[in-house]
């Protein structure tokens, strides 16, 4: 999945670029409007909106005219307005700096899956235990296992990332559509509660302070 950042601080891109490349991201790095129109967008553009040269809204607005690439605005302007504009401008969504790393990557993960860019693996086994995402099935040793649908969820998003550490606000915004459930212990009970249906709690690992992994050592 290539990605084209379009941000003019340096000290901001320094610390973007390796955490969306640990992510398994292409980065291309571009710090002003006309190189970002100049730049092929890739399959998803994270832009910032106050650049030396020119106003963010307008880039997006003209990326729009000839790209339906996924866009996310990644700004310092955090009122309602601002919001407006940019979503009004053809943005995908809207990240107000300063923001968690974790939160970026939920967000990019959330804006392909919507768009289709991202899909995840239908089916997905793990010693013994079989989740269809597609048909939010669930066995263990070949049994049925009955969740809710947040329980569901929050494996689901665990197993189309199987291996790979899915931070809280990842899971939040996939199984809630919020971010802000990812601090709340609501989160810790459903996962709890997931471990004993399964019966296999060390399947669903926790990544103190960061997020989840779904997976055997």
């Amino acid at each position: 999945m290539r990605i084209l950042l379009v941000e003019d601080d340096l000290d901001i891109a320094n610390a973007l670029i390796p955490a969306l490349r640990r992510y398994g991201l292409m980065v291309t790095h571009v710090r002003t409007a006309a190189d970002a129109l100049a730049a092929d967008p890739g399959d998803l553009v994270l832009l910032d909106l106050g650049l030396p040269d020119g106003d963010g809204i307008n880039v997006c607005r003209q990326i729009r005219t000839v790209s339906d690439v996924p866009v996310i605005a990644v700004t310092a302007r955090g009122e309602a307005a601002d919001r407006v504009r940019g979503l009004r401008s053809g943005a995908d969504d809207y990240v107000v700096k300063p923001f968690a790393i974790s939160e970026l990557l939920a967000r990019i993960d959330a804006v392909l899956r919507r768009t289709g860019l991202l899909q995840p693996r239908p089916r997905v086994t793990v010693g013994d235990l079989t989740v269809d995402i597609e048909a939010r099935t669930v066995q263990v040793a070949d049994k049925p296992i009955s969740l809710t649908r947040k329980e569901f969820d929050v494996l689901a998003v665990l197993a189309a990332h199987h291996g790979r550490v899915v931070p809280r606000e990842q899971v939040a915004l996939y199984a809630w559509q919020s971010v802000f459930e990812a601090s709340s212990r609501t989160m810790d009970v459903h996962v709890a509660s997931l471990r004993a249906k399964l019966g296999r709690p060390e399947l669903v690992q926790t990544i103190r302070g960061v997020g989840y992994r779904l997976g055997s050592d």
